[in-house]
């Protein structure tokens, strides 16, 4: 997983509220766009995010929506409203704005769930109060766009009029992004207290360890 320490991009702006997974990653039913051979790589998902927005049933781009519109179509910081990824827990949803190059989203809420999997995919989900989201909606929703910088070190937002805006974050998932760890390479840095748990654990209870695995 790519670290994710300091981030300057043009900003997308997206001001709608209640986006919710089913919106970001379309189900097969809905969406314009074949979701990708068997064993895609999460790159190639890219194009499936927002498909019913971005695309015509042939497949060709819808030139309203923001992520088609250059310099948009190359954000890789999404400001968006409340509740963005609420609804289904579909994890696809986080990999399809990943393989569009998105790597960070600013909003004032999000779906409990869509948040986790954000920080376990190396998303870096930013909650900042309702005025400052709104603040930098005006401010990047501007020909030729304008430039943000997020700093997950400092715990920080420099929007384009230089105004600082702070956001906390859970230590547990400001270690993994800053370091770039998925759930499985951060329980692997904690191996040798598990081995060293387990054999505590034999040695205070032995006789489950005589007994064996079970017939």
């Amino acid at each position: 997983m790519q670290p994710f320490v300091t981030l300057t991009s043009v900003a997308a702006p997206l001001a709608i509220a209640n986006i919710n997974t089913d919106d970001i990653f379309p189900a097969p039913a809905t969406s314009p766009i074949k979701l990708g051979r068997a064993g895609a790589s999460r790159d190639e998902l890219g194009k499936n995010a927002f498909a019913v927005w971005r695309w015509n049933a042939d497949e060709t781009p819808r030139p309203e929506f923001v992520l088609n519109q250059p310099p948009f179509d190359q954000a890789a910081i999404l400001v968006t409203l409340d509740n963005f990824g609420c609804g289904s827990s579909r994890e696809m949803a986080v990999w399809t704005l990943l393989g569009t190059g998105i790597r960070c989203i600013i909003a004032p809420s999000f779906g409990d769930i869509f948040y986790g999997n954000c920080c376990k995919n190396g998303l870096l989900p930013v909650r900042l109060g309702g005025e400052d989201v709104a603040a930098l909606l005006a401010l990047v929703d501007v020909p030729g766009g304008a430039l943000v910088t997020v700093d997950l070190t400092a715990q920080q937002v420099t929007g384009p009029d230089d105004s600082v805006h702070r956001f906390e974050i859970e230590p547990y998932h400001r270690t993994m992004l800053l370091a770039g760890l998925d759930e499985i390479a951060a329980t692997l840095q904690r191996a040798d207290a598990i081995e060293h748990f387990e054999q505590d654990y034999d040695r205070r209870r032995p006789w489950v360890a005589a007994s064996g695995p079970p017939t």
